[in-house]
């Protein structure tokens, strides 16, 4: 089951942006981030939650979408997230986040599979802007932003060519294809 799940979730950038999420499915998958794994159980990870349409907007303003495809400039009106889930670092509770954040986004998208919907963690935020529009306090760190909707995409695993290229692309069918290094690969043994 967990394999599965893991396989399943992969970056989704495209969505049925009218089917909605609601306000309790993403206090849900929150729910799941706070059962993790924290560092000297700190737990400084804070969430702030959007499905309102305007919210939306403003999030999605301050994001940049999938690097390796630099000739899309990411979802269209209709095909953007029904929700987002903003981590915040409370810097009152631990300077230093270290992995917290990514191990509680890894649990949301986890439980946003098996609810059926797909996620992608964004990084890449400017993150003043969005600070400034969503009157984020200076003392919580914007750390990722994970946008969540019903997928529109299929995104296809693959192992990594003989070139070496990790790069993912899309295929005239709009299919996201996601190269994966081999397991031999990534094993390793010293001495």
């Amino acid at each position: 089951m967990i394999e599965a799940l893991i396989r399943q979730n992969r970056s989704v950038r495209r969505f049925y942006q009218e089917e909605k999420i609601s306000r309790e499915t993403l206090v849900w998958l929150v729910n799941l981030a706070r059962m993790s794994a924290s560092a000297a159980n700190l737990q400084p990870l804070k969430y702030l939650l959007s499905q309102e349409p305007e919210m939306n907007q403003d999030i999605f303003s301050c994001l940049a979408w999938a690097g390796y495809l630099t000739d899309w400039p990411g979802p269209t009106e209709g095909e953007r997230p029904a929700a987002y889930i903003v981590i915040l670092g409370d810097t009152k509770l631990a300077k230093n986040i270290g992995c917290d954040h990514g191990i509680a986004a890894q649990s949301i998208l986890l439980g946003a599979r098996q609810k059926g919907l797909g996620g992608c963690m964004v990084g890449s935020i400017k993150r003043d802007r969005l600070r400034e529009l969503l009157k984020i306090p200076a003392d919580y760190d914007i750390l990722l932003v994970i946008a969540l909707g019903k997928p529109k995409e299929e995104v296809v695993l693959e192992e990594v060519g003989p070139d070496g290229d990790i790069r993912y692309w899309r295929d005239a069918e709009g299919r996201h294809h996601v190269p994966k290094r081999r397991l031999e690969e990534i094993i390793v043994s010293f001495g």
